[in-house]
């Protein structure tokens, strides 16, 4: 399906359960779940299936060119109108549509990451494989102001866009800067927390919202311009994880994500026939002209 093979199936059960079992579940692409934003799925791969199957990680992680992050995606997709019944125009009431809703599969670098990856952090063993979702609706890449933690890190809160639950990418070298400073993923998101914050009488004429600031809106007291308030309810809406090729870009994809403590990931299961099916498809990978 999608032109995915049969080394992908797996990943697409996976996905399937874990729209299935997960809070959001296909609602998070239908106008009942997210209202009329164009939300797209977010997939990211973790542990020893993305080696197996060749998923990206690198350069142009999140382009397309890599076989098994095109048609996973794709694959999902059709399941999610296929099986999910989301309909353009009448479950999914995006007013202007998403052009990352085609396919946007990611796998974790985890050989270059000095952080734990993002399955080992969700309690899952480093050997198990799985696939997380998130539903971002904006995606945003940008350039840091140094490559200490000080140039990545404000240059991260100065790009900020507004959004409920957020993931942020960083190249190994970024990754590896901030870890080499002491920074660690939990720092990073209290760092973030603490200090992007906007005046508080942005929030007036704004009705309370779900993963809002907590209490903010108890009794209605206005805001004052120097009441600063975070932009995030909980430093455990933000996600780290490490991808991406050479260079110095940061990228962000701000949106709908778990709520902590909720389902977000899924462990992905394989048949007996599993090694078998790996040697088969190993060597079904792109190829490139030689000029």
């Amino acid at each position: 399906m999608a032109g995915a093979l049969p080394t992908y199936m797996p990943v697409l059960i996976a996905g399937t359960k874990l729209l299935l079992e997960s809070e959001r579940g296909f609602m998070g692409y239908t106008t009942f779940g997210f209202s009329t934003g164009s939300w797209a799925p977010f997939w990211i791969i973790n542990g020893p299936v993305r080696n197996e199957i060749h998923v990206n990680n690198g350069s142009g992680a999140l382009s397309p060119g890599n076989i098994a992050n095109a048609a996973i995606g794709r694959a999902m997709g059709l399941i999610i109108k296929n099986i999910g019944g989301v309909r353009k125009g009448v479950e999914d009431m995006g007013v202007m549509g998403n052009p990352m809703k085609y396919s946007m599969v990611i796998a974790e670098n985890e050989e270059e990451t000095p952080w734990e990856p993002l399955h080992v952090e969700y309690g899952y063993a480093g050997e198990e494989s799985t696939i997380t979702v998130s539903y971002p609706q904006t995606y945003l890449q940008h350039w840091p102001y140094g490559s200490d933690a000080e140039g990545i890190l404000r240059a991260v809160i100065d790009n900020l866009v507004r959004g409920m639950r957020y993931t942020l990418i960083f190249t190994p070298p970024h990754a590896k800067n901030l870890a080499r400073e002491g920074w660690t993923k939990e720092d990073i998101k209290d760092f973030i927390f603490q200090y992007a914050r906007v005046p508080g009488s942005r929030f007036n004429s704004r009705p309370a919202r779900g993963g809002g600031i907590p209490g903010l809106y108890k009794d209605r007291i206005p805001m004052r311009d120097t009441d600063m308030v975070p932009r995030f309810a909980d430093p455990r809406f933000i996600r780290v994880i490490v991808a991406g090729g050479p260079g110095a870009f940061i990228a962000h994809c701000a949106g709908g994500g778990a709520t902590p403590g909720m389902k977000q990931t899924q462990k992905i299961e394989f048949p007996k026939n599993w090694d078998k099916l790996v040697k088969r498809y190993k060597d079904t990978v792109p190829t490139y002209a030689k000029y």
